[in-house]
């Protein structure tokens, strides 16, 4: 009988499972001892799910998308047209916007828009491509089995099996031959299905996740607000990098709008046309996304209001991604990425022990992934009790407090070293998690398939803006950073050693972490993910 035949075999919903076992199957039939044997293996091959997908479907949609950028073309032409006209300085929405600055949204929007349709395109057509390779080899695989068991005849009855003569062994063993490389073609039929969805998947979920306006659907805000919110980014950066609200931030928000009682939202709309840029604006709705009241929000206004963004950024941001951070430019002699960005608060580092000399690696990664998604709490941070403070020694005290806070929550190690899995997810899901709404679960990395295969969960997650807990390990001990954004194929990573970076997937996959850390730290072998 085939490994596959029974209805309750959940591995055949598995590629990763279909890849170990069709590998297993090629080395079996060249070590099969009988012609029975040899046949029940070919059976086991063919019982194998082919690739799935449908070539035809994915190129409709492809043609979909692409129908829509000369649509999209037109607007952008009218809104261009507007823009150029030299608009009077008069406020629209609810919360007081500059029309010439919804204009220009409106325009990055469209534009946006445009690459996403292509973008979906190209994805969609790629991906097809792939999956009609992976099935035309998958087939020619099958057709080579079915002549194999076609040459080989029916099967031995107990006094045939009982003998071979050189001819039979001859038959069996060319068959077994052709058959183990019919295997493999399958087997890379499954390989390139695989890993085709997967970069789609990534691809879309990104382009998804960019879609940002839409994610807010509250009715409490007009378009026009919604539109400015989701185009702010921090200040003095390249917005595309550094968005202050994320998509998980918008979504929400939107939805804590539409639950606040009527006082409440009256007050959030005095509050969001009070302010003075739109920084400020977007920094209160990540404060409503992060948990906090009504109440601590206007407190928060009172410390923030009238601070210009450059301030702003250097409070309430503690990661400002910079546009030549993901030049390549090699390696530093401990394996390390020569280009590296340190994260800073007026020249003191966001790292572990104020000085890199504790091993609070956990919690130090956790305050500043929780810093990066509530504002409030990045304030009493940088801010202090006022939130006034602008002494980086005295943030490097409160830092350093409060990771020690953490770290002894999670159960962390005596002398202020290491922190066990248990301790690392409870902080996790109360310091983080608490504020974006999800709870975290360890997830075991224990070769290059596990990494492959989590990887469009890790990067799904970072592009709606939940931080990925990531340990690394190698030789010389363990480390956890956190991987907090995904552009293409790059990964980049938060070291609390005070620094970010980018690693490629195939780093990530492959064991070249360490050019986060160091050559002594390449193995991934845990994420931590929101549920």
């Amino acid at each position: 009988m085939s490994f596959f035949s029974s209805p309750f075999s959940s591995p055949l919903d598995s590629p990763s499972f279909r890849l170990a076992w069709l590998a297993g199957l090629s080395k079996k039939m060249l070590g099969a001892g009988s012609k029975n044997e040899l046949l029940d293996l070919i059976d086991d091959a063919l019982s194998v799910p082919a690739p799935g997908g449908d070539q035809g479907l994915l190129e409709g949609l492809a043609d979909l998308y692409r129908g829509q950028v000369g649509r999209v073309a037109d607007i952008f032409d009218q809104v261009d047209r507007v823009g150029r006209k030299g608009l009077p300085e008069v406020w629209v929405g609810d919360t007081g916007v500059l029309a010439s600055d919804v204009v220009n949204a409106a325009g990055r929007a469209v534009t946006q828009m445009s690459d996403a349709f292509q973008g979906c395109a190209s994805v969609l057509l790629t991906l097809s491509d792939a999956i009609g390779a992976a099935q035309r080899n998958d087939e020619r695989g099958r057709g080579q089995l079915l002549e194999q068991k076609k040459m080989l005849g029916g099967k031995d009855g107990f006094f045939d099996n009982l003998h071979e003569n050189d001819e039979e062994e001859w038959d069996r063993q060319n068959a077994a031959h052709f058959g183990s490389y019919a295997v493999d073609m399958m087997h890379d039929a499954v390989s390139e299905a695989q890993e085709a969805t997967r970069i789609a998947a990534r691809d879309l979920n990104k382009w998804a996740a960019e879609a940002r306006a839409g994610k807010m659907e509250t009715s409490e805000l007009t378009a026009v607000d919604k539109l400015m919110l989701a185009d702010t980014g921090v200040a003095g950066a390249d917005t595309e990098l550094n968005e202050i609200l994320t998509a998980n931030d918008l979504t929400r928000a939107s939805t804590r709008m539409d639950q606040l009682s009527l006082d409440d939202e009256t007050a959030m709309e005095r509050m969001l046309a009070k302010s003075q840029t739109p920084q400020e604006r977007a920094y209160l709705m990540k404060a409503l996304a992060a948990g906090h009241s009504v109440t601590e929000i206007s407190a928060f206004q009172d410390k923030i209001h009238d601070k210009d963004p450059d301030w702003m950024r250097r409070h309430l941001t503690p990661v400002v991604t910079a546009s030549d951070s993901m030049n390549d430019e090699g390696l530093a002699s401990d394996g390390s990425n020569n280009n590296m960005d340190f994260v800073t608060f007026n020249g003191q580092r966001w790292i572990q022990g104020g000085d890199g000399s504790e091993g609070t690696c956990v919690a130090s990664s956790t305050v500043t992934s929780r810093a990066m998604v509530d504002p409030l709490y990045a304030l009493d941070l940088t801010g202090g009790p006022d939130g006034q403070q602008d002494d980086p020694e005295a943030f490097k005290q409160r830092l350093v407090a409060e990771q020690h806070r953490l770290h002894t929550e999670g159960d962390g190690g005596e002398n202020w070293g290491g922190m066990g899995s248990e301790g690392q997810e409870r902080i996790n899901d109360t310091a983080v998690g608490s504020a974006t709404g999800s709870d975290y679960e360890r997830q075991d990395l224990d070769n290059a398939a596990d990494r492959r295969a989590v990887l469009t969960e890790v990067e799904k997650s970072v592009a709606q803006g939940h931080p990925v807990p990531v340990d690394v390990s190698g030789e010389e001990g363990a480390h956890a950073m956190t991987i907090i954004a995904q552009e293409g194929d790059m990964l980049q990573v938060y070291n609390p050693w005070g620094q970010t970076t980018w690693v490629s997937e195939d780093d990530f996959i492959n064991g070249h972490m360490g050019k986060a850390s160091n050559s002594d730290l390449p193995n991934a072998y845990s994420v931590y993910l929101p549920r």
